[in-house]
């Protein structure tokens, strides 16, 4: 074996070691990233020579956690690892992301990026270390690639920015990024903050680069250590400079007239289509297929220029906006009269119809990972059918593209959600787009605001989102910066920006390069212009619904929160349940208990108001704590011969002794209770033993003295 390593510092003391030619070696290129105990394994294929009649890059990446590596067995019925959880495909999105515009745009050869999490260190999070394993794999093979990039996370804590933080300080954190990049630029930035400026964003932003510049060094003398600084050598497309000037010729005019024309999206592409068959028209009727892929290859180039010319030269975009406006905005809640809360939320031609559905502590979500485990409270599900682009599609699920779109308007609203005790309720969110040109996702976090606020959820702060673009030319140096997109601005753009935030400030960032060169003061103007958008979408929202209802819907389900002490948890649950199943059975509620510190968290959900306070008394009554000198009507439980065992509470007795039975003195208990009887008592006392002593006498007025009575005058 011919192992080489190489490592480098944090700059605070933790170092990052890079190893290859130890595992995976018949790979095109193989590294294990290590930091502390997690270790990744991440390994890159790419097939020599490229499919007929492809132009992109076939690119797969996965990322995945053997659960070896946490020291735990998989869940279900076959206790292996299976398909890819949320978690890992949103991870293999970034890296993916990072990845995918540092290839060549000639290059088309099936290409294959596997990562996975051998080792795990409770303390170290494994995604902001995905993206260094998978650019070192490619460094030290042969495969096309102009990077090395490299991923880390950027987090403030405490007030003071880190690169990497250990999972127990990300509890405290403020901003929470992951940003990918080379040398020179960013190519992704994605997370969330707590209502941030946009001048924090870009010094975060700034300050993660720092760190990317070392890590991508780190790789670049990797990759001469082990003597890969020479690419294969490749040749995938096709040619045919006369045809394509043809091309040019004879449909640029035609294609920028239709993209001034200001039309529908639909309508739009039927005139481009249009346009092309003219063109194929004049070929001929006998066209090989070579010169066929190249006519729709060339005519795609003659859109591309055409629509970024219009922008750049004259202001204008493809729907007759100039660069700063938003579409049409409307909006409307309660539309749906069986849901829990629900908005409809269209701006041009996209639109959202979200719902809100309020669950018990039963509905929480089970995470089971190798890394991540436990309970999640708060769900949002995105979902793109195929009719709301006019297609036909099968409906095989949710894919990569829709976990990664609800995860940016899961963690927007994730931000302004209220505390525990504020909000009991397990909340799932579902956007279903039913029309999408641009920024769907942005759409479902506007609607997602709405819904939550029809529903009656006290959220902090309404959130807005809004999607930028960028046009550049790198010839004149012009750029224009686009608010709100369209789904061709997206396609033909340069960059793709999300920024969701409150009126105070940003709360996520979604964010996709295309180019190289991006300049801070660009970074800088797309964010105070997105801010004004945000803005402006907020005030149309506000139009609709200012803030929440004071109440939930009369059907929704109602929950109640208790806290009762530890000690009393048993005592409601019962042996094997007995109790609080029967407590469900006799209310028609259902109860759930979680001990949480030396409190138990009691939560009771109900449809109606009478199952809720059945059950509330019930649980009070078992976890109420006896007071001294308070009242209580007991039962009698058991007499004996000193006196009578008194139940005050469920589970709770206490001793009332002949002598505080009655003033008057008892010689024997006989006939004066029989077990079953109510009597009224005083609580005198409890001792160190929770003993109760109990009065019957000190209840009632105390007769005169005998004396009293014989020289009282006539």
């Amino acid at each position: 074996m011919n192992v080489i390593k190489k490592s480098f510092d944090l700059g605070d003391g933790r170092t990052i070691e890079i190893e290859t030619g130890k595992l995976a070696k018949q790979a095109d290129g193989s590294v294990v990233v290590r930091m502390g105990d997690t270790m990744l394994l991440a390994t890159v294929v790419s097939t020599v020579g490229a499919k007929a009649g492809v132009d992109f890059l076939p690119l797969s990446v996965d990322y995945q956690e053997k659960y070896a590596a946490a020291g735990r067995i998989p869940g279900g019925f076959l206790r292996r690892e299976a398909r890819l959880s949320d978690y890992e495909v949103l991870i293999s999105r970034l890296v993916d992301r990072a990845l995918r515009p540092m290839f060549p745009e000639d290059y088309h050869s099936d290409t294959q990026v596997m990562i996975t999490l051998i080792s795990s260190d409770k303390n170290i999070m494994p995604d902001c270390l995905a993206g260094l394993a998978a650019s070192a794999a490619i460094a030290v093979s042969d495969i096309p690639f102009n990077g090395p990039i490299s991923e880390v996370r950027v987090a403030r804590i405490d007030g003071k920015l880190v690169i990497n933080p250990y999972v127990s300080d990300l509890e405290r954190a403020t901003i929470d990024f992951l940003v990918a990049g080379t040398e020179k630029d960013i190519v992704m930035v994605e997370g969330e903050a707590d209502e941030i400026s946009e001048i924090e964003m870009v010094e975060a932003i700034e300050f993660a680069h720092k760190a990317i510049i070392v890590q991508v060094q780190a790789q670049k003398e990797l990759a001469e250590l082990v003597g890969k600084t020479v690419k294969r050598e490749y040749s995938h497309e096709d040619s045919n400079p006369e045809l394509k000037d043809q091309v040019y010729a004879a449909t640029y005019d035609k294609v920028y007239a239709v993209a001034k024309s200001q039309t529908s999206k639909h309508e739009r592409g039927e005139k481009f289509a249009v346009i092309l068959d003219e063109f194929k028209v004049t070929l001929g009727e006998e066209v090989d297929e070579v010169t066929s892929f190249l006519t729709k290859k060339y005519f795609h180039d003659v859109q591309y220029d055409a629509i970024r010319n219009l922008v750049l030269d004259e202001g204008m975009r493809l729907d007759g906006r100039d660069v700063r406006t938003v579409r049409p905005i409307w909006s409307e809640v309660g539309y749906l009269p069986s849901a829990h809360g629900s908005a409809l939320f269209t701006r041009g031609e996209t639109q959202s119809l979200t719902t809100v559905t309020l669950g018990s502590k039963d509905d929480e979500q089970m995470i089971d990972g190798a890394f991540i485990n436990g309970y999640n409270k708060f769900l949002l599900h995105y979902n793109f059918p195929g009719f709301s682009t006019g297609e036909v599609r099968p409906n095989r699920g949710a894919g990569r593209r829709e976990i990664g779109h609800g995860n940016l308007a899961m963690r927007s609203l994730k931000k302004v959600l209220p505390g525990l005790e504020e909000n009991p309720y397990t909340i799932r969110i579902v956007s279903d787009i039913l029309e999408s040109n641009g920024s769907s996702s942005m759409a479902t976090v506007c609607a997602g605001t709405l819904a939550l606020m029809d529903a009656g959820i006290k959220i902090k702060a309404p959130v807005s989102g809004i999607a930028m673009g960028l046009i550049t030319d790198e010839k004149t140096g012009k750029y224009a910066i686009l608010s709100d997109i369209l789904g061709d601005e997206d396609h033909l753009g340069d960059m793709d920006f999300k920024v969701t935030g409150t009126e105070k400030g940003i709360v996520a960032c979604q964010m996709d390069l295309k180019i190289n060169g991006l300049k801070w003061e660009v970074l800088t103007a797309a964010l105070k212009q997105a801010n004004e958008a945000r803005l402006h979408i907020l005030n149309e929202m506000k139009k609709t619904i200012e803030q929440p209802r004071e109440d939930y819907k009369d059907h929704a389900p109602r929950i109640v929160s208790l806290t009762i002490d530890k000690e009393f948890i048993g005592a409601v649950i019962g042996p094997g349940g007995k109790i609080i199943q029967e407590m469900q059975r006799e209310t028609g509620a259902t109860i759930s208990i979680e001990e949480v510190g030396n409190k138990g968290i009691v939560e009771i959900f109900a449809d109606n108001k009478a199952a809720i306070d059945a059950a509330v008394g019930r649980i009070n009554a078992i976890a109420a704590k006896p007071e001294i000198g308070a009242t209580y009507e007991g039962k009698v439980k058991s007499i004996m011969p000193f006196g009578a065992f008194v139940e005050i509470m469920p589970g709770k007795d206490g001793l009332l002794h002949i002598s505080e039975i009655d003033w008057t003195r008892l010689e024997t208990m006989d006939g004066v209770f029989k077990e079953g009887d109510k009597v009224t008592v005083k609580l005198l006392d409890v001792d160190k033993q929770g003993k109760m002593k109990l009065s019957r006498k000190a209840l009632m007025p105390r007769p005169p003295k005998p004396e009293a009575t014989e020289n009282k005058p006539a």
